[in-house]
């Protein structure tokens, strides 16, 4: 089983991320776009979310920062069940409204900026800072 998994947009937002589960939900909440009943379900699995898990931009303000870290963002980690089966309400309610998403399972999410017992917070590779096949040297296949 990979060690970290994601659930995020299905496609990207007008700056080409792809907004994770939480922001999702948060978008409809901020955009008014719930029902009394499940903006109440939201709030509430919100304000539990805050209390039992730390939010990596207050232990690392620098961690999302766009300049020094592109593209960051957060994966859990298989092991923090309990945060995962959290989500399954999550993306019930994006299901509900017709939010396409994804759920993405690696080992290797990136540079790790942030970690703590439940999640990580990193950066995508990128080409060839972190091109892990490479020597060094160039080579050109026989054509």
């Amino acid at each position: 089983m990979p060690r970290f998994i994601r659930f995020q947009s299905a496609v990207p937002n007008r700056r080409g991320m792809f907004p994770g589960v939480f922001a999702l939900a948060n978008g409809l909440a901020h955009a008014g776009a719930l029902s009394p009943d499940d903006y109440a379900w939201w709030r509430a699995a919100n304000d539990h979310g805050d209390a039992a898990y730390t939010d990596p931009s207050t232990v690392d303000p620098a961690c999302f920062d766009r300049e020094l870290n592109p593209g960051a963002v957060s994966w859990f980690k298989s092991t923090a069940t309990s945060l995962i089966s959290t989500c399954d309400g999550y993306l019930a309610l994006l299901d509900r409204y017709g939010v396409p998403w994804t759920e993405l399972r690696t080992d290797h999410p990136g540079m790790i900026v942030y970690e703590d017992d439940v999640q990580v917070v990193a950066t995508p590779y990128s080409y060839p800072e972190h091109w892990r096949m490479s020597d060094g040297r160039s080579r050109v296949s026989p054509g």
